[in-house]
């Protein structure tokens, strides 16, 4: 069987991860230009310190890959590579500096428009994700950022604008990136900064209500402006395993698992399940319904759940966990039936494949991996060439074990995006050496390199892949 034959193979990007170009194009200011590389990175994206302009710090989003000027230079290394699709975000803040004017800046629309005829040009088809971890900072410091309702408004008015201008360019859409991500990295993901000695949990449960009724309204407005749109929702995966058979082990891991998915179920059921209600009232917290959101979102689903997945995870009951898994956001006991990355995520493709099929069993609606992939310390050699074995093997992997949840367990899955089709800067520590791309970009942690790009073996393996439909790993 194998995969079908539209399937979309490609790769995986953010805006604030590659873009670059922060003060061109009348651009405003973002969350994410605030998240400085260091020891501060995660005090800020967990919304405990607060940092209100450009200052001292080393901002490694400002110029990251300066995709922003050599667009048309990497689309045509993804078209070489035979991409069929590319994900991207938009910067909000190149749309929409401040975030409320009533219309766009006109330098925004078009470098937008300027990427999706590239892609067009090689017939890729882009799948855009309206909001990656991305809030305007005038928002924040005035409203509060996703913890105000007026929030809704702002964000409809941008999805209105790329679903108008972009309509004849793009067809595949996701409303948030990683919308669990609000429970882990609050600032980065929602705006949200915290004030001493408030309820957290109820701050960010206000947020994620806001951002699941905006998701709502424009999934109805993504299909009312052109039917063959497509939206999905998508999350942080990962399964997690009980660390032992004791019932406590594998309860524990069953609650874990759904505090992943209760965000995902009101997107793609329609209602937050009962298990949610009960973990918001013991946070001492409340949903902020108010009048027709209930209505909204059981009439408003998405159309196919899109998820990342880099590794599995492992749930103890016991509070003295033992050692924890190093430098990821998702903390996790570590499974000591798996390898390690160099940066200490734990390597399982059977993982996906469990994944998968638990998402899929869970919402019966097709799939869409858009994140996948291996965070490694690639070196150039004397001839001027990366062998990046490791990462084609990890990909190899769990192309296979995708492959395997298809022909073998019958798993509906619309396509497939690594994360990353080019280096970009690590969302969780703001690294470069951290290097995930097919295209190796000559770029330091400290920010200093030519931006020169160069393929790596991988680039050719995966066009291989793509050529083939997966048939050649």
């Amino acid at each position: 069987m194998g995969f079908r034959k539209d399937f979309l193979w490609g790769g995986a990007t953010a805006a604030n991860q590659i873009e670059g170009g922060i003060f061109e194009g009348e651009r405003g200011l973002a969350n994410v230009d605030l998240m400085p590389y260091g020891s501060d990175r995660y005090s800020v994206g967990t919304g405990v310190l607060w940092l209100d302009e450009v200052d001292n710090h080393y901002f490694p989003s400002h110029n990251a890959v300066d995709f922003y000027h050599h667009y048309k230079e990497d689309i045509a290394l993804f078209a070489e590579m035979g991409f069929k699709t590319f994900r991207m975000s938009i910067a909000w803040t190149r749309l929409f500096p401040k975030g409320d004017e009533e219309e766009p800046n006109e330098n925004g629309l078009k470098f937008y428009e300027d990427v999706f005829k590239e892609c067009k040009k090689y017939n890729i088809e882009p799948l855009v994700t309206i909001n990656h971890f991305d809030c305007p900072m005038y928002l924040i410091q005035t409203i509060g950022g996703w913890r105000s309702r007026e929030m809704i408004n702002h964000y409809v008015k941008l999805a209105k604008t790329l679903f108008t201008y972009y309509k004849d360019y793009v067809h595949y859409w996701l409303t948030f990136n990683e919308i669990n991500m609000i429970l882990h990295f609050p600032f980065v993901a929602a705006g949200l900064r915290f004030e001493k000695g408030e309820n957290q949990a109820q701050a960010m449960i206000t947020c994620v209500h806001h951002e699941l009724v905006a998701s709502a309204l424009v999934t109805r407005l993504a299909h009312e402006i052109n039917p063959d749109n497509k939206v999905g929702c998508m999350l942080a995966a990962g399964v997690y395993y009980p660390e032992t058979c004791r019932p406590e082990d594998y309860f524990k891991a069953m609650s874990d698992d759904r505090e992943s998915y209760m965000f995902i179920d009101v997107q793609s059921r329609g209602y937050y399940p009962p298990y949610a209600l009960k973990w918001v009232k013991k946070k001492n917290a409340y949903i902020p319904f108010e009048e027709g959101d209930k209505e909204l979102l059981k009439n408003n689903t998405v159309d196919f759940i899109s998820f990342s997945y880099y590794s599995s995870r492992v749930s103890s009951a016991n509070p003295d966990k033992g050692k924890q898994t190093e430098s990821n956001i998702f903390a996790s006991v570590i499974n000591p039936y798996l390898k390690s990355s160099d940066w200490g995520w734990q390597i399982d493709p059977l993982g996906l494949r469990i994944t998968m099929n638990l998402i899929y069993d869970r919402y019966e609606k097709p799939l869409f991996i858009v994140e996948n992939g291996l965070g490694a310390m690639d070196t150039i050699d004397e001839n001027g060439l990366i062998h990046d074995d490791y990462r084609i093997e990890y990909l190899r992997e769990h192309i296979q074990a995708m492959k395997d949840a298809v022909d073998e367990d019958g798993v509906e899955l619309l396509g497939y995006t690594s994360w990353g089709c080019i280096d970009s800067i690590s969302n969780g520590t703001g690294e470069m050496k951290k290097r995930y791309g097919f295209i190796y970009v000559d770029r330091d942690n400290e920010g200093k390199g030519t931006f020169k790009r160069i393929r790596k073996d991988s680039f050719y393996w995966y066009k291989q892949v793509i050529e083939s439909n997966g048939e050649k790993l």
